[in-house]
C-alpha cells in the first residue's frame, strides 16, 4: 500500500470511527419505539433539512450526476436536476409542515402508521401493503448502498469486495441500531457536511487541473450537443440527438417520486418545531440545488481534464471524481489526506441513504407487520430489541443480495425511486389536502401504482418508442386518478374522519 493509499484510508477509517462513536452516544438517548423510529420528534430544523437531503441524494450525487454529465452533456442530467430541484423544494413547502402535524394529532411514528391512522383503517390492511412496499423497493434500495460501499474499497485498496461490503455494512447497522433515528439524522448531518466539502475541492483543484474555465468550456463546446438543453450528445457516434419534449417531461417527472419517499418523509414528521420548516425548506433547497449544480460541473470539468490529458478516458464514468480524488493524491501527504476526505465524502452519501432506508424498512416490520397487523403486543423494552433485531435481519438479506459485484443493483435505485413515488405520493397527497378521499381509494391507489410501474416498465414501455417514459410518470398519474375515482364511486369518510381532518387543517 502506497503513501497516498496510506493517508486516504486513515482519512476514512476515522470518518467511520466517529459515526460508530454518533451511534452509541445516541443509544443512551434512545429509550423507546417512538425514539428509535422518529427521535422523539426532536430534530431541529438544520439538522432536519441536511438528514433528508443527505438521505435524498445517495451516491447519485456524487457519482450518478458527475458520471452522466461526463457522458453526454447537460441536457439529460440538466432535466433531471431541474425536476429534483422542483420537487425538494415542493415537498418541503405543500407537505413537510402539514404531515408534521398530522401525524403528530394521530400519533403515528411511521409511514404506514400514518396512512392506516388517517383512514382509520381497523383490520390494518393498509398498514399491512404500504409495509410490504417498503421492504419491496427497500430492501435491494440498502443493498446497492452496501454494493457501492464495497466496490468503493475494492477499487482503491485492492481489498476483496466481499470483506469491504461485510465492513461497510457492520458500520451501517453498527450506528443505526444503537442510536436509531437520531444517530442516522445527524450522522446524515455530518455526511452532508463532508459531500460539500468533496464537491468544493474536487470543483477548484478540477478546473486548475483542466486548465482553467476557458478552457473546459472550449473542450465541451467542441462536442455537438453537450452544453445544448435541447440536444444530447451521443457517445456512441459522437454527433448530437435532440431532446424532445416527452424527453423532458419524462425526466423532470423524476421530481414526483419525493411525494412518497418513506425516508424524506419521516423527517418531516420528525419535526420539532412545525414554525421552523420554512428555515428547513430554504436550507435544503439551497443546498440541494448548489450541490447538484457543483455535481453537473465536476462532469464537464473531468471531460476537460480528459482533454488536457490529466486523466485517461473512463471505461465507467461514475467513478470521475473517484479518478479526480486519485490524481490529487499524488501530490503528497496533505492534498492524499484531502483526497481521502473526498471518498469519504462519497462514502458519506451512500451510508446516509442505506441508514434511513434500514430504519424505515425496520419499522415496517416490527412495528407495522408484528405490531399492527399480527397484533403482537410487546413491551417497550422488547419492542427495542425487535426493532434492532429486525434492523440487523434486513442488513443480511442486503448483503446476500449484493453479494455477486456484477450484480445489477444500481439499476433498481430509479426503479425504486418510481415505485415509492408511484405508490405513496398521490395517497401522500390526497390524505394531506382532500378530505373526501377515503380507505378505499387509498388501497386502490397504491395497489394500482406499485403494479402500474411494473407493467409500464416491463411492458407498456416495449410497445412503442413514444411510450419509453420513466415509469414513475404514467403510473403516478394512474395511480392518483384511481384513488380519486375509487374514492368517489364508494362511501364518503365517517364523521369523525372528517372532523380530524378539518381539526388539522386549522393548526397553523
Amino acid at each position: 500500500m502506497t503513501s497516498a493509499q496510506i493517508c486516504i484510508m486513515i482519512a476514512i477509517v476515522v470518518y467511520l470511527a466517529l459515526m460508530v462513536i454518533i451511534g452509541a452516544v445516541f443509544s443512551r438517548r434512545t429509550k423507546s419505539v417512538g425514539d428509535f423510529y422518529l427521535g422523539g420528534r426532536k430534530l431541529g430544523p438544520i439538522v432536519t433539512a441536511m438528514s433528508a437531503e443527505a438521505s435524498d441524494m445517495s451516491g447519485y450525487l456524487l457519482m450518478g450526476l458527475p458520471g452522466l454529465a461526463y457522458l453526454s452533456g447537460v441536457a439529460d442530467v440538466g432535466w433531471t436536476v431541474i425536476g429534483l430541484a422542483a420537487g425538494t423544494y415542493l415537498n418541503w413547502l405543500i407537505v413537510a409542515k402539514k404531515l408534521r402535524n398530522y401525524s403528530a394529532h394521530i400519533g403515528a411514528i411511521t409511514i404506514p402508521d400514518y396512512f392506516s391512522l388517517r383512514y382509520k383503517e381497523k383490520k390494518n390492511i393498509m398498514m399491512a401493503i404500504a409495509a410490504l412496499i417498503i421492504i419491496i423497493f427497500f430492501v435491494p434500495y440498502t443493498a446497492s448502498g452496501f454494493s457501492a460501499c464495497g466496490k468503493l474499497f475494492g477499487t482503491l485498496f485492492g481489498i476483496d469486495y466481499h470483506i469491504a461490503m461485510i465492513v461497510s455494512a457492520i458500520v451501517i447497522v453498527g450506528y443505526t441500531s444503537l442510536g436509531g433515528f437520531n444517530a442516522a439524522s445527524t450522522t446524515d448531518l455530518i455526511q452532508s457536511i463532508i459531500m460539500t466539502v468533496a464537491l468544493v475541492i474536487v470543483l477548484v483543484f478540477g478546473i486548475k487541473q483542466a486548465g482553467g474555465m476557458e478552457s473546459v468550456i472550449n473542450n465541451a463546446q467542441a462536442l455537438p450537443g453537450y452544453l445544448d438543453m435541447f440536444n444530447k450528445y451521443d457517445v456512441n457516434t459522437t454527433g448530437s440527438v435532440p431532446y424532445t419534449g416527452l424527453k423532458i417531461v419524462s425526466t423532470v417527472a423524476w421530481g414526483l417520486g419525493y411525494f412518497g419517499m418513506p425516508h424524506i418523509l419521516l423527517r418531516f414528521m420528525a419535526i420539532e418545531n412545525p414554525d421552523k420548516v420554512k428555515v428547513s425548506r430554504r436550507v435544503a433547497s439551497i443546498w440541494v440545488v448548489i450541490s447538484m449544480a457543483i455535481a453537473v460541473a465536476i462532469g464537464v470539468i473531468g471531460l476537460g481534464m480528459v482533454g488536457n490529458n490529466v486523466l485517461a478516458p473512463l471505461d465507467d464514468s461514475e467513478t470521475i471524481i473517484i479518478q479526480i480524488a486519485n490524481v490529487l493524491s499524488g501530490y503528497g501527504i496533505l492534498p492524499a489526506l484531502i483526497a481521502g476526505v473526498i471518498l469519504a465524502g462519497i462514502l458519506a452519501s451512500t451510508m446516509s441513504t442505506a441508514d434511513s432506508q434500514l430504519l424505515a424498512a425496520s419499522s415496517s416490520v416490527s412495528e407495522n407487520i408484528l405490531g399492527g397487523f399480527f397484533k403482537i403486543n410487546l413491551t417497550e423494552r422488547a419492542k427495542m430489541i425487535v426493532a434492532r433485531a429486525v434492523l440487523i435481519f434486513i442488513s443480511v438479506i442486503g448483503v446476500i443480495i449484493a453479494w455477486d459485484p456484477n450484480s445489477s443493483v444500481f439499476g433498481i435505485v430509479s426503479f425504486a425511486w418510481a415505485g415509492f413515488g408511484a405508490t405513496f405520493g398521490p395517497v401522500m397527497l390526497l390524505s394531506l389536502f382532500w378530505k373526501r378521499s377515503n380507505k378505499y381509494g387509498a388501497v386502490a391507489g397504491m395497489i394500482v401504482g406499485g403494479v402500474m410501474v411494473f407493467v409500464w416498465k416491463y411492458v407498456i414501455a416495449n410497445l412503442s418508442d413514444t411510450l419509453k417514459v420513466y415509469e414513475l410518470l404514467p403510473a403516478f398519474i394512474i395511480a392518483l386518478a384511481v384513488n380519486v375515482a375509487v374514492s368517489l364511486m364508494t362511501p364518503a369518510p365517517e364523521k369523525k374522519i372528517v372532523e380530524e381532518f378539518e381539526a388539522v387543517k386549522k393548526i397553523k
